[in-house]
């Protein structure tokens, strides 16, 4: 740290420590990344983060729901929040101390971007930030940041030999892959749901591709009103009944909530590796568009899944009989 100043290597410390802090757990993580939105509403990455990270917490309590409490193992269940939890802590930590350093920059109106490489961030997001600084452009930030979170989680998550073996070669995880249940849902207060699935999680590019999909509907004309004011108004528990309040059709589905359900996990550092000097960065990534291939209006969707999940349930408590 030889050519910071005092004051800069006092930032780091406290910017390192508020990261600390607030990647407690989902609900922290959740929390964080939409008050800073509100903060820098031009940062629209950050209220997109807010609402994945609403989804990554209602598919954890889901694994302790009714339905996968019966049909997954506790092992299995508990390797599957592992997953969730590790790749939520991961972006965090990586995205977290660049958001501060965006935020300090504008209080100071000087960018300070020089600070980045001390979080271990990208050489491919330090100079999109300053990118940013100069241009002013939303939308290929947002696109950079995808690109950028995708590619951190690629290698420690999605290509870790006991993930790999145990989480994205399960059973379950193929039938969720192939029924499309991993599905990105934003909710509103008037009930509704809209959002996109997926399929192919374990390919970058389709996770790159879906970020970018989500991104669209989020920022819609008509739509971004709706979904912040269900973000603002709706405290983030982890359980699904967090949106289901607000159906029309009541649901019996009763999901935990959080921090009711899980401890929090203590996370080791990992042997930080610049993934933008190993990995070409591909130009569909940065430069096509999202294409909508299916509807983003999912109410009606959410149900037909939600008959399918306990069609499942059913199925797997008359073989399970059967075999008694």
């Amino acid at each position: 740290m030889n050519h910071l100043t005092i004051h800069e290597i006092e930032t780091i410390s406290q910017m390192k420590a508020e990261t600390d802090k607030k990647n407690l757990d989902n609900i922290s993580r959740t929390d964080a990344y939409f008050s800073y939105f509100k903060k820098n509403p031009d940062i629209i990455w950050s209220f997109l983060a807010s609402m994945v990270s609403r989804n990554g917490g209602w598919n954890m309590c889901d694994l302790e729901g009714h339905v996968f409490r019966e049909i997954l193992e506790p092992k299995t269940r508990k390797e599957l929040f592992l997953t969730f939890e590790r790749a939520n802590w991961l972006i965090f930590h990586d995205v977290y101390p660049q958001l501060l350093v965006y935020q300090y920059s504008t209080k100071i109106k000087r960018p300070m971007f020089h600070l980045l490489p001390y979080f271990e961030c990208s050489e491919f997001i330090r100079k999109e930030w300053e990118r940013y600084w100069k241009e002013g452009n939303t939308e290929r930030l947002t696109t950079s940041l995808i690109i950028n979170e995708q590619n951190v989680i690629h290698t420690p998550v999605i290509g870790h030999p006991v993930y790999k073996k145990r989480v994205f070669q399960s059973w379950i995880f193929n039938v969720q892959d192939w029924l499309h249940f991993s599905s990105v849902l934003f909710p509103t207060c008037g009930g509704e749901l809209y959002g996109a699935s997926v399929n192919g999680f374990k390919s970058l590019s389709k996770r790159i591709n879906l970020g970018k999909r989500l991104a669209r509907i989020l920022t819609h004309p008509r739509l971004f009103p709706l979904f912040f004011d269900f973000a603002d108004k709706t405290p983030h528990t982890g359980s699904r009944n967090d949106y289901e309040q607000y159906f029309k059709t009541k649901t019996n589905r009763n999901t935990p909530i959080l921090r009711a359900t899980f401890p929090i996990m203590e996370h080791k550092h990992y042997e930080y590796e610049d993934w933008s000097k190993n990995r070409v960065i591909s130009p569909a990534w940065l430069y096509f568009q999202a294409r909508h291939r299916h509807p983003i209006h999912l109410t009606d969707w959410y149900f037909e899944k939600s008959n399918q999940l306990d069609l499942m349930l059913a199925f797997h408590k008359t073989s399970h009989l059967k075999k008694i």
